[in-house]
């Protein structure tokens, strides 16, 4: 069947800046963490920076949340309305002609959801390669991004109705993602989940050791980031509201992290030194 575009409801930008640009051609990155909603939070940063702000296409696969559900974490996300507001349909009248300028603007936005459940990497070869040609052909500007949310909801080859070993499988799927980011020259960011083992560690900032399932993950990524929120295990902490981004792993360039603010409510980082 052919590609088609699912316009994405959107806000315009309100002058943070970008965590991260993870638009380098042909490179493979993952971002992991234990708790999902902070990964889809990431990678809607990305997603909305490259999209939103360059203006170049983004296809992102969802196997985890619906369409729907991503559209309100992007509306919450760039016009700060509270996630809850949008969801309960209880949004404050002074912020609707926020809203409505927003919708305008970002409803242009070269955004593209695929929300099938159980994908398969075949699937997603195919469909990528699919959309990457008809924008050639369109001669609209190249696919800059493709997102996976999360890699260990994804299917291996033709595994989908077959029992196999799931480390197997999922360093399968790593592999054909990297290969998939080299051969099209198009950044891949995959969500991954780690493993429990971290909850048993006295500090609770995630090691690559931590990935779930395969050690494939460390070895085929460019860069692999971890989220870590120390509120979140710690009632108590001094850092409530910040978020750090930990680069675990950057094969062309040096590792480290760096402090972002939580915003619980819009489910969104933002630069520390520009909240408000």
């Amino acid at each position: 069947s052919d590609v088609y575009w699912d316009r994405i409801v959107s806000i315009e930008p309100l002058g943070m800046d970008q965590v991260y640009d993870l638009t380098i051609p042909g490179t493979h990155n993952f971002v992991a963490n234990d708790v999902c909603v902070h990964n889809t939070a990431m990678a809607l940063n990305a997603i909305w920076h490259a999209s939103g702000e360059k203006k170049r296409p983004v296809a992102i696969f969802s196997l985890e949340m619906s369409k729907e559900q991503l559209v309100q974490r992007l509306i919450s996300q760039t016009t700060r309305i509270p996630t809850q507001a949008l969801r309960s349909g209880n949004v404050k009248a002074e912020d609707w002609p926020k809203l409505v300028r927003g919708v305008a603007e970002v409803s242009r936005a070269p955004i593209w959801i695929d929300d099938t459940a159980g994908v398969t990497l075949m699937e997603i070869r195919a469909k990528v390669r699919r959309l990457a040609s008809q924008l050639n052909v369109a001669g609209e500007m190249p696919l800059s991004l493709v997102v996976v949310d999360y890699l260990q909801l994804m299917v291996g080859g033709e595994a989908r109705n077959r029992a196999e070993n799931r480390q197997q499988e999922v360093s399968e799927i790593s592999r054909g993602l990297k290969v998939l980011a080299r051969d099209l020259d198009v950044p891949v960011l995959a969500i991954a989940q780690l493993s429990r083992a971290v909850e048993a560690r006295h500090d609770k900032r995630p090691l690559l050791s931590d990935l779930r399932d395969s050690g494939a993950i460390e070895q085929d990524a460019d860069m692999v980031m971890f989220l870590y929120r120390d509120e979140y295990y710690n009632s108590d902490s001094d850092d409530k509201g910040i978020a750090e981004v930990i680069v675990g792993k950057h094969r062309n360039g040096p590792t480290g992290k760096v402090q972002l603010a939580w915003m619980e409510q819009y489910t969104k980082f933002a630069s520390l030194a520009r909240r408000t």
